[in-house]
């Protein structure tokens, strides 16, 4: 693939800093998550109009045309759409366009507990709308709905979520339990 013929971003305001989390596994679990979101068809690819349209969902108004001269250069010759693999390169490439590259993690360096504790707190924030300290049913419910997940229609549905996880039953998601239940995932095929 040709790197220098896909065009860069163009952002209107400043990329959010949580593009690309400093600890790899939290970033490859989040990755995989938006990859099966945009994935509307669970084919394993995801097309230029699945993209278009998770993207208008979120109301970021694709430019079908924009969209296609920085995607296409990822989609591999025959194939209908980007797979795992291209869109992790996807995201890499437009991570380093935004930000610089990653450093790469010395053998017997690797990320350090504040940075993993940090990724956690903002990754819990995204859910945690009102700021205090817990996420509810409503605000789990707010967050799914923006991501189009069907899981969104039934608040029944969302309180069982959040009851999954509600160690101290106070109907709450705190942020132990949301990192003991992030802690406890496995992402396969990534």
């Amino acid at each position: 693939m040709d790197t220098a013929a896909v065009a860069k971003p163009s952002l209107s305001r400043k990329p959010s800093p949580s593009f690309r989390l400093r600890n790899g596994s939290l970033n490859a679990l989040r990755l995989r998550r938006v990859f099966d979101l945009f994935d509307r068809n669970g084919d394993g690819e995801i097309t230029l109009d699945e993209m278009a349209s998770a993207l208008d969902a979120l109301g970021l108004g694709a430019d079908r045309a924009g969209l296609e001269a920085t995607v296409g250069g990822y989609i591999p010759a025959g194939a209908a759409g980007l797979r795992f693999a291209d869109f992790e390169s996807l995201h890499r490439a437009l991570g380093d366009a935004l930000f610089g590259p990653i450093e790469e993690e010395q053998p017997g360096k690797g990320g350090s507990d504040e940075d993993e504790e940090g990724d956690m707190k903002e990754a819990f924030r995204v859910f945690d709308e009102d700021g205090d300290g817990f996420i509810s049913a409503a605000e789990l419910q707010a967050v799914l709905k923006k991501l189009g997940l069907p899981e969104a229609r039934s608040l029944a549905t969302v309180q069982e979520m959040i009851c999954n996880v509600d160690r101290d039953r106070d109907g709450r998601v705190d942020f132990g339990e949301f990192k003991c239940m992030m802690q406890g995932i496995t992402v396969w095929g990534a």
